[in-house]
C-alpha cells in the first residue's frame, strides 16, 4: 500500500505542474525543446502509475472479499495459532500432531494421547440451523483416537449396605453443554479427550495400588470398579464411568440420584492438585552430583550417617489410594458424628445442645465445639465440650480438661453426651444455689449410692437454705433422669431445753427426705422449676 500511495503523490505533483528551482553554479545552454518526446514520456509514466494503482485497488478488493468470507468461515491459520497457545503441537512430515498426555506432570501411563490436526473442508452452502442463526463452521478438524472419544469421570461413592452415604466425581471441569452434539468446537473436543485420558490414567493407578495394598480385608478390583472396606458394613466404591455422545443425548441429565457431597469432592481434588504440585516442584537446592527428585532427607543420609530404619522411614510414602481411603473414612466418621449430635439435640429438650463446626479443617481432621446450656440461664452455667473427628476415632476434651478417646462407634459419643448433660444439670444447680443465697453442703460427680446407672454414674448435690432449716437434694443420672428431694427441720412445739439438753440447735435436726413430684412442678425447664422450689422454701 505504501508503494501505491507514493505513486499517487507523484502523479498529483505532475498534474499540478509544480516547478522546482535548481541551483547550478555553471550556466548551461537550454536543450532544444522536443514537445512530442516529453508528451510521450509523460503518457508512459502516467500509464505505469495507473497500472500500479489499479493493482493495489484489486488487492484491496480481494482483501475485503476475503474478510467477508471469513465472517462465516474462520481462517485455518488463525485458528491454528490459537490452538498452539493452549496445546502442544508439532509437524511430522505433512501432518500436524498434538499431545494430550500428562508427561510433564510425571505420568507413566501407556496411552500416548496423540491427535491429528487438519484443515476442515467447509461446504460452500452450509446447512441452516433450526433457529435461523448463522452457522460458523470449524476451520480445524481434530481427529482423536477411538479410546479418547466421549466423556469420562470417576465416581467415588460411600455405601452402607445398599444405601449411598456420600458421593463425588473426579474429572476435569467441562463447560456447560459440552459435547451436546456431534459437531462441536475443537477446544471442547480436546478438553473432553484430555478428561478421558486423565480419568483412565487415574483409575489405572488406583487399580494398581489396590492390588498391591496389604489390608485385613483384600480390595476387590473387577472391571472398571474398585471396592474397599472402610468400616464394618461401610464400603468405598471407585468406578470409571464412560459415555459416548449418543449416550449423553439419550440419557436425561438428572439420571443419577446419588447423595452428592461437595466436601468429599473438594478434598479429593485438593489431593490430586497436591500430588501434581509435588511431581513438578522438587525440593531445592539441586546438587550437581545428585539425582533430580530425591528428597533432602535422603541426600543428607550419607553425611549425617543415618541408620537403615531412618532411611526406610524417609523412603516410605502413602499411595494415592491410601490417602483417598483416609479422607473417605474421615468423611464417614464426620457424617456419623453430625447425625448423632443432631439426633441427640432433637431428643433432649432440656438442656439445649448447640454445636459449632469449625469452618477451617483438614481433609482428615475436623473439630466441633458443643455448648450445653439451659434456656434463660445461659449466663449462669454453660458446659463446653470439644470433639476432634479424626480418621478412625474421636477425641473429646471436657470442661475440666479431661481427654477421652472414643472409637468410630456412634453409640459411645451418645453415652458421653448423656453423661455431660447429667453433670451440667448438677453444675447448673450449684450455680443457681449461689445466686439464690443457698449453701452447697456437698457435691459428687460419681455417686455410689442409690439405683445403679446402666450408663455412666449419677451426680448429686446437697443445698441448704440461708436459715439452714431446708435442705434440697438433687440427683441426676444419664439414664434415670432428675430426682429432687426436700428435707425439713422438725421444730417440734414440745421441745424445751432441760438440764440435760440446753442447746436449742438440736431442734434444727433435719427430718427424712421426701421426693418432689418433679413432673408436676411449674416451670419451663429444670432450672426454672428449681428456682421456684428454692423461692418457695426460702422464708420471707
Amino acid at each position: 500500500m505504501l508503494t501505491e500511495v507514493c505513486v499517487l503523490v507523484d502523479v498529483l505533483n505532475i498534474a499540478k505542474e509544480k516547478r522546482y528551482m535548481v541551483i547550478d553554479p555553471v550556466h548551461q545552454e537550454a536543450p532544444d525543446p522536443k514537445p512530442m518526446v516529453v508528451l510521450l514520456q509523460k503518457k508512459k509514466a502516467l500509464a505505469n502509475a495507473a497500472a500500479i494503482i489499479l493493482r493495489g485497488a484489486e488487492r484491496l478488493r480481494d482483501s475485503q472479499c476475503e474478510s467477508a468470507r471469513n465472517r462465516t468461515a474462520p481462517d485455518f491459520h488463525l485458528e491454528l495459532l490459537h490452538m498452539r497457545q493452549s496445546w502442544r503441537l508439532k509437524k511430522v512430515g505433512n501432518s500436524i500432531l498434538g499431545d494430550l498426555s500428562y508427561r510433564s506432570a510425571g505420568s507413566r501411563y501407556w496411552q500416548s494421547g496423540i491427535f491429528e490436526v487438519s484443515k476442515n473442508e467447509v461446504p460452500e452452502t452450509p446447512a441452516p440451523s433450526p433457529n435461523n442463526m448463522p452457522v460458523r463452521n470449524n476451520a480445524i478438524k481434530v481427529t482423536l483416537p477411538n479410546e479418547l472419544e466421549g466423556v469420562s469421570y470417576i465416581q467415588v461413592s460411600i455405601q452402607n449396605d445398599t444405601e449411598t452415604i456420600a458421593s463425588g466425581e473426579l474429572s476435569i471441569p467441562l463447560p456447560h453443554g459440552a459435547l451436546a452434539q456431534a459437531e462441536t468446537h475443537w477446544q471442547q473436543k480436546l478438553e473432553a479427550a484430555q478428561n478421558v485420558l486423565f480419568c483412565k490414567e487415574l483409575f489405572s493407578q488406583l487399580a494398581s495400588e489396590a492390588v498391591q495394598m496389604q489390608s485385613s480385608i483384600p480390595n476387590l478390583v473387577v472391571g472398571n470398579q474398585i471396592t474397599t472396606s472402610l468400616f464394618p458394613g461401610v464400603q468405598l466404591s471407585i468406578g470409571l464411568c464412560h459415555s459416548t455422545i449418543q449416550d449423553r443425548i439419550k440419557n436425561s441429565p438428572g439420571a443419577h440420584s446419588n447423595e452428592h457431597k461437595p466436601v468429599l469432592e473438594h478434598s479429593l481434588h485438593q489431593l490430586l492438585r497436591e500430588l501434581h504440585y509435588n511431581a513438578i516442584h522438587h525440593p531445592m537446592p539441586h546438587p550437581v552430583t545428585s539425582a533430580l527428585g530425591i528428597s533432602k532427607r535422603r541426600r543428607l543420609a550419607g553425611p549425617q550417617a543415618s541408620d537403615l530404619e531412618t532411611i526406610r522411614r524417609s523412603v516410605d510414602y502413602e499411595s494415592l489410594l491410601e490417602q483417598i481411603i483416609k479422607q473417605t473414612r474421615h468423611v464417614v466418621l464426620r457424617l456419623r458424628t453430625m447425625y448423632m449430635i443432631d439426633t441427640f439435640a432433637c431428643e433432649i429438650k432440656d438442656p439445649l445442645i448447640v454445636a459449632h463446626w469449625a469452618c477451617l479443617n483438614s481433609p482428615t481432621l475436623s473439630s466441633v465445639k458443643i455448648n450445653i446450656m439451659t434456656h434463660g440461664y445461659e449466663t449462669i452455667c454453660r458446659t463446653p465440650l470439644v470433639i476432634h473427628v479424626e480418621e478412625k476415632s474421636l477425641k473429646a476434651i471436657c470442661r475440666d480438661g479431661r481427654t477421652m478417646a472414643l472409637s468410630y462407634e456412634a453409640q459411645e459419643l451418645r453415652y458421653l453426651l448423656m453423661c455431660q448433660v447429667s453433670q451440667h444439670q448438677v453444675n447448673a444447680a450449684q450455680a443457681l444455689a449461689k445466686l439464690m443465697g443457698w449453701k452447697v453442703l456437698s457435691t459428687c460427680n460419681n455417686l455410689g449410692v442409690g439405683v445403679v446407672e446402666p450408663i455412666g454414674n449419677a451426680s448429686s448435690v446437697l443445698m441448704a437454705s440461708p436459715t439452714g432449716d431446708r435442705v434440697i437434694a438433687v440427683r441426676c443420672g444419664p439414664k434415670t433422669g432428675v430426682h429432687v428431694s426436700v428435707s425439713y427441720s422438725p421444730q417440734q412445739p414440745d421441745f424445751y431445753p432441760s438440764t440435760l439438753v440446753r442447746d436449742r440447735k438440736w431442734q434444727n435436726l433435719a427430718g427424712s427426705f421426701r421426693e418432689v413430684l418433679w413432673e408436676k412442678m411449674e416451670g419451663r425447664n429444670f432450672m426454672n422449676k428449681l428456682e421456684h422450689l428454692m423461692a418457695s422454701l426460702t422464708p420471707c
